[in-house]
């Protein structure tokens, strides 16, 4: 058993170890191609995780990221693409906002109401895409895709002044949501604040990993997600799962706008931060659904994109951390199914070696069956 589990693990960690490597590599020879140095990029960027400043910010960024990455891990285990995370949490945010703006209640009913109407905007987003494949076949990537320009189109709507928007400058906003609304963080002193959401991002990873591992319900989902028709025979109806893990998708990515929304912005305005959803769905890759492994991979993310701006005053280009990313991702779809094959390969390896050991032990045992056989004869 314990050899077992050892090689379970080996191949769970091979597969993002590796694809960090080949995207290390081949960043530096984008880096030697360039004529830069392919050592003292990293060296910087490391140098920068060593400040707490910008700890606190990238902690906070990977909350965001985590939460994303959850809803795409969600439609992964159920085999389904929401590509729509981007759309779903803009538009929550948005919607978020401008009850925020426009209701004052307490502290404690405030921010449960806010929250909640994240919630179901993001499900209720990410339901229409559902709905649609269960009652007509429609491809959720399609759907999402298009639902994403869609919710572009109404955020812009909803920020027209004679709707919801308030004018600041050259700036389109929602108006700044009531204090009731704002989520007290976590103050680091001089270092800054970490956002308060990033608790609640820890919670939904801790829930996230209770739901599909220990519960019937998880069970359906993943069970849906490997096979259908084999979910379909033991009582589970496929179509009722595809809606409930997308509208459950889409509920937790309409949270991932949450954390700088009611720890740092409170409106949402054109600086509001975009592409969260798309980024999601490579961490959710590299962290291979697992709620540990996306949370080492958003912290990862999160590092590269606020250690990258050191590099402007050393002569290299930030953009180095874009490639790396996109690297990443393409990386980690070869490694994976790389790592699958040598897995399999070993599996069906140790079964023929166990087939051919009981087959030499069956031969090896016939001589002195007969023998007790001839025996037997014999006394009879």
């Amino acid at each position: 058993m314990k050899k077992f589990d050892k090689e379970r693990v080996l191949l769970a960690v091979a597969g993002p170890v590796i694809a960090l490597a080949v995207a290390f590599a081949l960043t530096s020879i984008v880096l030697i191609a360039s004529g830069k140095n392919p050592v003292e990029p990293y060296t910087l960027m490391f140098q920068q995780a060593t400040y707490s400043d910008i700890q606190v910010l990238i902690i906070n960024q990977a909350s965001m990221y985590y939460i994303a990455a959850l809803a795409v891990a969600i439609g992964f285990r159920m085999n389904l693409f929401n590509i729509g995370v981007d759309g779903q949490y803009q538009l929550a945010a948005m919607v978020a906002a401008v009850v925020g703006a426009h209701v004052a209640l307490p502290a404690a009913l405030q921010l449960p109401l806010l929250i909640l109407t994240a919630l179901l905007t993001g499900a209720f987003w990410s339901g229409i895409a559902g709905v649609l494949k269960v009652t007509r076949g429609v491809s959720e990537v399609v759907a999402t895709i298009m639902l994403n320009s869609i919710a572009t189109a109404v955020i812009g709507y909803l920020w027209l002044p004679t709707v919801f928007g308030v004018k600041v400058g050259n700036n389109n906003t929602t108006g700044e949501m009531h204090e009731s609304g704002w989520l007290p963080g976590i103050d680091m002193g001089a270092a800054g604040e970490v956002y308060g959401f990033v608790i609640i991002a820890v919670l939904l990873g801790i829930g996230y990993w209770v739901v599909l591992n220990r519960t019937r319900f998880g069970f359906d989902l993943r069970a849906s997600g490997a096979s259908e028709s084999a979910a379909a025979a033991s009582g589970v109806n496929p179509k009722r799962m595809v809606l409930t893990a997308m509208l459950l998708s889409g509920a937790i990515s309409g949270l991932a706008g949450l954390p700088i929304l009611l720890g740092d912005t409170h409106t949402y305005s054109l600086n509001f931060p975009t592409g969260i959803g798309f980024l999601g769905i490579g961490i959710a890759l590299l962290g291979r659904n697992s709620p540990t492994g996306i949370a080492f991979a958003a912290l990862l993310w999160a590092w590269l994109d606020k250690a990258s701006p050191e590099l402007d005053f050393h002569g290299y280009d930030k953009e180095i951390a874009v490639i790396m990313q996109g690297l990443i991702v393409l990386a980690v779809v070869v490694s994976y199914e790389a790592v699958r094959e040598w897995g399999l390969r070993r599996q069906q390896r140790r079964v023929g070696a166990e087939l051919a050991a009981g087959h030499v032990l069956g031969a090896s045992a016939s001589p002195s069956a007969n023998k007790t056989e001839k025996q037997e004869v014999a006394g009879r």
